[in-house]
């Protein structure tokens, strides 16, 4: 697995995990700092004013029994649908660790300039789910999809081509971080597809108005 580093050729069959930490605009998960939580401040409902996340071990230094809580280790492991992914929260951190985008909205990042056989985003729709229209832009032109992105509160029908799960079946938690749901809800992976033939350049995502978006991480899979 490697972090995106522009200029420097990557071989086949590895992963990068693209920068967007000028992205982020937005904390969900409240994480484990010197034995004290570090509350989330932008949730991942409500338009932001609702629900977050916890980390393992902030759940259970706040006192919950069993969490279904996220990993402490925000690398989550690859298996047969997705690779390695890595999110952006991590116990100690205080900042920023998701881009959040209520109503419409666009927002783009740069792809280390390669060929990709597989490009996942890590996403969550809530309040329903998101309309996504993702252009690919390449170094001799560009194409656009579109994507349903279901509401996380949502199981993924099996055999999906382009949907699996980062996280599946997470609690959630409400302001003072007190538990509001035991389970059910979950971070998704869309896989947008690149053409692996094609040196892809940039990405650009837009949003319909319906849903309220978090946008987790990017991680590209080189031809």
């Amino acid at each position: 697995m490697l972090f995106s580093s522009a200029g420097k050729a990557q071989q086949a069959g590895e992963t990068i995990q693209v920068n967007i930490n000028k992205l982020l605009n937005a904390r969900p998960v409240t994480t484990a700092t010197n034995g004290k939580l570090q509350s989330w401040t932008i949730g991942i409902d409500g338009g932001g004013k609702g629900d977050g996340y916890l980390t393992m071990a902030a759940a259970l230094l706040n006192g919950d029994k069993l969490p279904h809580a996220l990993p402490d280790d925000p690398l989550i492991v690859a298996n047969s649908f997705h690779p390695a992914i890595l999110l952006h929260y991590k116990n100690g951190d205080k900042g920023n660790q998701t881009r959040n985008i209520a109503g419409t909205d666009s927002f783009s990042f740069e792809m280390p300039h390669e060929k990709y056989s597989g490009l996942y985003l890590s996403l969550t729709s809530s309040e329903g789910p998101s309309q996504l229209h993702i252009r690919l832009i390449y170094a001799d032109g560009s194409e656009s999809k579109d994507f349903i992105l279901p509401d996380y509160y949502n199981d993924l029908p099996e055999g999906d081509a382009n949907l699996s799960y980062a996280v599946h079946n997470l609690a959630k938690w409400g302001p003072e971080n007190k538990m509001t749901e035991s389970d059910h809800h979950n971070i998704d992976v869309l896989n947008i597809h690149p053409d692996p033939k094609r040196v892809l350049k940039k990405i650009t995502i837009s949003k319909d108005k319906a849903g309220y978006l978090v946008f987790w991480a990017a991680t590209g899979v080189v031809e």
